[in-house]
C-alpha cells in the first residue's frame, strides 16, 4: 500500500462543469483541504458536488452550493477532511469565468504494492 500526497488544481475558466479530482478506481482518498481564491474585485459563487462516479451517470452529493467568495478573498472551504472511495468524483462550477482558483490537498492510498 502506497501514500500519494498530492494536490489538484484548477484555474475556472469558464462557468461550467469541471473535474477537479477523480479517485483512481484502486485507491481511496482523504481530502484535506479544499482553498478557493478569488482574483478579481467582485464576489464570485462556486459550486461543489461529489459524484459516486461518473458524474454523466451517477448520484450527485452537494458539497456546497453557492458558496461566495468575496472579491480577493481565499477561503478555506472544509472544515473537516473528505473521504472519498474508488473512481468517486469531485466537480466544481464557479458562477462567472476568469475569477476563481481551487487547489484540493489530497492523500492517495493506493491498495496495490509499488
Amino acid at each position: 500500500m502506497a501514500n500519494i500526497y498530492k494536490n489538484s488544481k484548477l484555474d475556472l475558466t469558464t462557468a461550467t462543469a469541471t473535474t477537479l479530482y477523480t479517485v483512481p478506481n484502486n485507491s481511496r482518498a482523504i481530502v484535506k483541504a479544499i482553498l478557493v481564491t478569488d482574483d478579481s474585485n467582485q464576489s464570485t459563487d462556486i459550486t461543489i458536488n461529489l459524484f459516486n462516479g461518473p458524474p454523466a451517470t451517477s448520484d450527485k452529493f452537494t458539497l456546497f452550493h453557492n458558496k461566495t467568495i468575496a472579491g480577493h478573498e481565499s477561503l478555506q472551504l472544509l472544515t473537516e477532511p473528505l473521504i472519498m472511495l474508488e473512481d468517486e468524483v469531485l466537480e466544481v462550477t464557479a458562477s462567472a469565468a476568469d475569477k476563481l482558483y481551487v487547489i484540493a490537498s489530497i492523500l492517495e492510498i493506493n491498495r496495490e504494492d509499488r
